[in-house]
This record gives structure tokens, C-alpha cells and sequence, in this order.
């Protein structure tokens, strides 16, 4: 699991390099990720794979270990918890099954890359919120805390604006945040707490 974990972040961020430096006129700061995996770029289904499909798949093992992990006596918002966060990274992983078009990223296949990205957001915020409850349920406010200061910094930059924070900045903040908590859940793996 601790495995899974720091592979997941390592292929997304080295996909997202490799992939954005041999594409040219590239810019991170002004480019969506998806970008890079659009139906007529070149290497696109090879960044899908290697950006969104293994690293959502990596971090899905960890959702499934760590609910697979739980004692008997583990409650209601620890399970829901990490169903809610398989289904985060699931819909990670969807995105890059559902590619955009480059000439028309709001038709099409595009659309539906789009709730997958919504999906992701919504799904692991809700993951969050379960496992902080079940934090505090077993009296660690520290785990609850760092659950849902990662759940804020997924959905505030993901999702609202901030601060006047490009959109591709602030969506790379969101992936990394997840990508980071992602690793932390698989460190934390052995532990047979409530979250």
C-alpha cells in the first residue's frame, strides 16, 4: 500500500513533466492538465494512460486496502469513507478514458471527461467529511484536521476561485493535494484505526 501510494503521485507528476516538455508550446501555468491527453495531440492516450488511468487505479488500491483493513468493530462513516474514496479515484481514473477534444472541449466526450473531474471532487470531499467523522469518533481531532484540510485544499482551488489563481495552477494545487493525501492514506495503512 505504502507502495501504491507514493507510485500514484510519482506517475501523475512525472507524466505531467515528461509529457508537457516534449509537447511544444506547452505551458503548465496556462494549459489544463487534461490538455495533454486530448483526442488529436500527439502521445495522448499514452498520457491518459500514464497521467490519469495508473495513477487513479494506484490510488483505488489504496481505497481498498485500507477499507479492507478496518477492524469488525470500524463504524459506518470509516467504511462509507473509503468506498467514497475508491470512488474518487475511479473517476480519476475515468478522466482518462474520456479524453477532451481539442478543438471543442465542452462537446462530446468532453463533456463527460468533465464529470469525471466534478465526480473525483465531489466523491473525495465526501471521503473526507466520513473519515473525519469517524477521526473524531475515535477521539484523533489531529487525523480529522489533516482529512479535511486536504478535502479544502482539493475543493476550494479545484473548484472556486482563489484569489485570482490561474484555473491550471489552481487544478494542479488540487491533484497534488490529492495525490499527497493519496500517499499519506498508504503510509498510513497499517494502522487499524478509524481513519
Amino acid at each position: 500500500m505504502r507502495i501504491a501510494g507514493l507510485a500514484a503521485g510519482a506517475c501523475f507528476v512525472l507524466a505531467l513533466a515528461g509529457f508537457g516538455a516534449a509537447l511544444e508550446g506547452y505551458d503548465h501555468a496556462a494549459w489544463p492538465v487534461a490538455l495533454l491527453g486530448a483526442a488529436g495531440v500527439p502521445r495522448a492516450t499514452a498520457f491518459n494512460l500514464l497521467g490519469f488511468v495508473l495513477p487513479g487505479l494506484l490510488a483505488a488500491s489504496v481505497a481498498v486496502a485500507r477499507r479492507g483493513g478496518l477492524p469488525a468493530t470500524a463504524g459506518l462513516p470509516a467504511r462509507l469513507g473509503w468506498m467514497l474514496a475508491m470512488l474518487a479515484a475511479l473517476a480519476f481514473a475515468a478522466q482518462g478514458l474520456l479524453p477532451l477534444d481539442a478543438a471543442g472541449p465542452d462537446a462530446g466526450r468532453g463533456r463527460l471527461h468533465g464529470v469525471a473531474w466534478g465526480l473525483w471532487g465531489i466523491a473525495f470531499v465526501a471521503a473526507v467529511v466520513a473519515l473525519s467523522a469517524a477521526a473524531l469518533g475515535a477521539r484523533r481531532p489531529w487525523l480529522a484536521l489533516g482529512h479535511l484540510g486536504a478535502g479544502a485544499l482539493v475543493f476550494l482551488p479545484g473548484w472556486l476561485a482563489v484569489g485570482g489563481l490561474p484555473a491550471p495552477l489552481a487544478q494542479r494545487i488540487a491533484c497534488l493535494t490529492w495525490f499527497a493525501w493519496v500517499a499519506w492514506a498508504g503510509w498510513r495503512g497499517r494502522e487499524r484505526a478509524a481513519g
